[in-house]
């Protein structure tokens, strides 16, 4: 299965096929791809991997448009900032991953 570890991942409260996971990435409902980044977000441990499944122009808008909820707000903000900061540029908000001169 292409999509194995990100399904056991990411989606092991429901009952996803690799099929259910392109049908995702390819909707044109932005809200299918939503849930399919937040899933990735919170729970892969290939999250900048992941990320690359999308469209960069699609995973720019996600980025742009994502509230981090106020559940397990620091683990989730630091982990949309990795995202932000490696494809984006954006600056890097996480003091322990920031170089020290």
């Amino acid at each position: 299965m292409k999509y194995e570890r990100l399904i056991k991942e990411c989606f092991w409260d429901y009952h996803f096929t690799d099929q259910d996971i392109e049908k995702l990435l390819h909707s044109n409902d932005f809200h299918d791809k939503q849930f399919l980044y937040e899933k990735i977000l919170v729970n892969s441990t290939d999250l900048l991997g992941d990320m690359q499944l999308f469209d960069r122009d699609d995973l720019k808008k996600l980025t742009e448009t994502y509230k981090v909820p106020s559940f397990n707000r620091e683990y989730i903000r630091k982990r949309h900032n990795i995202v932000q900061y490696f494809f984006f540029d954006e600056p890097l908000q996480i003091d322990e991953l920031k170089w020290v001169a």
